[in-house]
């Protein structure tokens, strides 16, 4: 099946348009004069040249419903943010690493100067292979930023932003030891390094780290970190669980000998969306980073004018990595990394050249209300990722 043009389906709109442009134009005119008439011959003008740029989607599969969203998060950054000689075409990866794969291939040798997606870190890693032989940048919607570098850009909100944002705020505050308690898996792990990479950076002692199995019991993990630090104990915890796996924790590290204050309490941005972590005590005055709400509640109110419906948390990521590209086309000639910053549909967002998408993040504090009020709006991302 070959790939659909947004666009084509603009074109008949556009040519009634112009038909009734003309009608207009004659209506102005009055009636015509008497005598001889002068025909004239309306031909249709080429159109001018397009840059194609590819968005990889699972338009088919478990993910469809998804895939379709993101679509039409598509279209409304291309309508704000391109131009007429930019067209955006449309290749289905099934939702898969093969079909991914399969998309991306198929939109390289169709001309594709930029391909935006695919949805996954999985399908990432498929597509980066082909669209690095062929010199072709690739947006990905993965927040996996393993899968970033050289010709890759991995465009959701990554551990390592939060954390980077949330203990730069705790350093600036007078915080040095840093504690970290998360499970051991992928996102504990990328808590992790990010965790140790920002204390070095910011010249404060080596974190410590406690990473649980999955099995343990939170509460039981938190006092296993509280008897782990010495007698100058820790300054901030970076929590690392989320809903109510994250309230056992915190009241683990109260009881495990560690007070809230004046110990600082640290999340991070899925705990934007759980009003119910401020039932716990020692989360009251917690403080995480997580995208701008006022950019995000702008960008809903557009996505629901023009389609009706809300839009889920992943289509936000769509509509920045196709503004960025639509935008890359018109000013940049196609360096996506062209040094300037989009305001995304989450803040502001920043490509730079080593593959790095850098995110303005906001600073949130838990109140006693159940509420995530913002201490610190999000800030323009810079080369440091402050």
């Amino acid at each position: 099946m070959r790939p659909l043009s947004l666009l084509t389906q603009l074109r008949p709109m556009r040519r009634s348009l112009a038909l009734l442009a003309l009608v207009a134009l004659a209506a102005c005119g009055g009636q015509p004069r008497p005598g001889p008439q002068t025909g004239f011959a309306f031909q249709a003008q080429p159109e001018p040249p397009r840059t194609r740029v590819a968005l990889l989607l699972p338009l088919s599969g478990q993910q469809a419903a998804l895939g379709r969203a993101m679509q039409q998060a598509a279209e409304l950054a291309l309508f704000e943010n391109g131009n007429p000689g930019v067209d955006f075409v449309l290749q289905d990866t099934r939702g898969t690493t093969g079909g991914a794969a399969e998309a991306a291939r198929s939109a390289i040798s169709d001309g594709a100067r930029i391909i935006v997606g695919p949805l996954t870190a999985a399908e990432a890693s498929a597509v980066s292979v082909s669209a690095r032989s062929a010199r072709v940048p690739v947006l990905a919607f993965t927040n996996d930023a393993a899968q970033g570098g050289a010709g890759i850009w991995t465009m959701g909100v990554t551990p390592a932003q939060q954390v980077r944002r949330v203990v730069g705020a705790a350093a600036s505050a007078g915080a040095r030891r840093i504690g970290l308690g998360a499970r051991d898996d992928a996102f504990g792990r990328a808590l992790a390094q990010a965790l140790r990479e920002v204390a070095n950076e910011l010249s404060l002692p080596p974190p410590t780290i406690a990473l649980h199995p999955a099995r343990n019991e939170p509460g039981a993990a938190a006092r296993e970190l509280a008897a782990t630090v010495g007698p100058e104990g820790l300054d901030a915890v970076i929590i690392g669980f989320a809903g109510p796996a994250a309230r056992v924790y915190a009241a683990g590290l109260v009881a495990g000998g560690l007070p809230v204050p004046p110990l600082r309490i640290l999340g991070h941005a899925l705990w934007a969306q759980d009003g119910g972590l401020a039932n716990e005590a020692a989360l009251q005055g917690a403080t995480f980073a997580a995208p701008d709400p006022r950019a995000r509640s702008r960008f809903e109110q557009r996505f629901e004018s023009a389609f009706g419906q809300r839009p889920p948390r992943l289509a936000g990521v769509a509509y920045d990595a196709a503004g960025i590209a639509a935008r890359a086309v018109v000013s940049n000639n196609g360096d996506v990394a062209g040094g300037d910053v989009f305001a995304g549909a989450d803040g502001p967002i920043r490509l730079m050249q080593d593959g790095t998408a850098l995110r303005g993040l906001a600073l949130f504090r838990m109140e006693p209300s159940g509420d995530a009020t913002v201490i610190d709006p999000a800030p323009m991302p810079g080369v440091a990722g402050f």
